[in-house]
């Protein structure tokens, strides 16, 4: 829907925690993780919500016992029916991506409003991202900034950082730099790499302080550290132009195979652009080094020159 919407989609991945007292963290493989789950399942058959959360979770993930969505469901459901608002954001993702269950949008805003009304900062986030991307609900900016601010006020970093978002574009609100500037840097603060990688967006675009190069390399550094295929982009391209660095190439080719590894068409393209230019530079290198041994090489002789292999100019995305 917009710029902002991958960022504040990926917050609809957040499925939860395990139960505190729960064994599943630390149960390992084989005999112990069956005997583990064994004792967890005896629990919920007796109707214990923590537990029957937790056998949830372990179908879910996997871990302990072979994966299967449709378990998951079931065993949400039980302990979603009993009020854990756990239960209900997971069980609201299940029908969101459509696993061990028919995929709707509308159940999933169903429990994902159960476990926010409940004050669940993971479920408040979920549904300001339904809300703002229009997944399964009519797009809703006003009412996704309602509920981003309620998990941003609990120190949601992904809300923290998709509110950021909302106030740099003036979706849902009044457009603020220095209000995205805040939210943005209390994501930051600790660690999160798509506020990191924004922050260095502010400082490299100047949007609301003034352009600081320096102070832009340092949070692309740290979100490209984390894997971030923007900041490795980003990264790369200062490396290129010798911006706040010293010009280096073979450091922007690597941090452009690391943000293309990573799913960035852009650097996917811009490797492209790269090596075409060498093959093409060679190429031309060639040609003019060739001697001119006969007079009789028409015009027509440079269609004789085949490109090399791999060499077809590819639109940049």
């Amino acid at each position: 829907m917009r710029a902002y919407a991958v960022v504040i989609c990926v917050f609809l991945t957040v499925r939860c925690f395990a139960a505190s007292d729960s064994k599943l963290n630390v149960v390992s493989e084989g005999e112990k993780a069956t005997h583990g789950f064994s004792r967890l399942l005896k629990k919920a058959c007796q109707g214990d919500p923590r537990a029957q959360f937790s056998v949830a979770l372990a179908y879910e993930s996997g871990l302990g016992v072979k994966q299967d969505y449709a378990e998951a469901a079931s065993w949400y459901r039980l302990s979603a029916n009993h009020g854990d608002p756990r239960a209900q954001n997971n069980l609201g993702t299940l029908y969101l991506r459509g696993w061990g269950v028919p995929q709707s949008g509308n159940s999933a805003l169903k429990w994902y409003l159960r476990a926010a009304t409940q004050g669940l900062a993971a479920a408040e986030n979920n549904l300001g991202a339904m809300y703002a991307n229009g997944t399964g609900i009519t797009e809703d900016d006003r009412e996704a900034v309602v509920w981003l601010r309620k998990a941003a006020e609990q120190g949601s970093v992904e809300a923290e950082t998709a509110l950021a978002s909302m106030y740099a574009g003036g979706l849902g609100v009044t457009r603020s730099d220095s209000q995205a500037l805040t939210w943005y840097l209390k994501a930051a603060q600790r660690g999160y790499a798509p506020a990191e990688n924004n922050l260095g967006n502010i400082y490299a675009h100047g949007r609301g302080v003034l352009v600081d190069e320096k102070e832009a390399l340092r949070w692309y550094q740290a979100a490209a550290a984390k894997g971030a295929a923007a900041a490795e982009l980003s990264l790369a391209m200062m490396y290129l132009r010798g911006s706040s660095v010293a010009q280096n190439t073979q450091e922007a080719l690597l941090w452009l195979r690391r943000a293309a590894q990573h799913g960035s068409a852009a650097a996917a393209g811009e490797l492209r652009s790269i090596f075409q230019g060498q093959a093409t530079a060679l190429a031309a290198s060639s040609f003019t080094e060739m001697p001119s041994t006969s007079n009789n090489i028409g015009s027509g002789s440079v269609s004789a020159i085949e490109p090399r292999a791999g060499t077809n100019a590819t639109p940049r995305p």
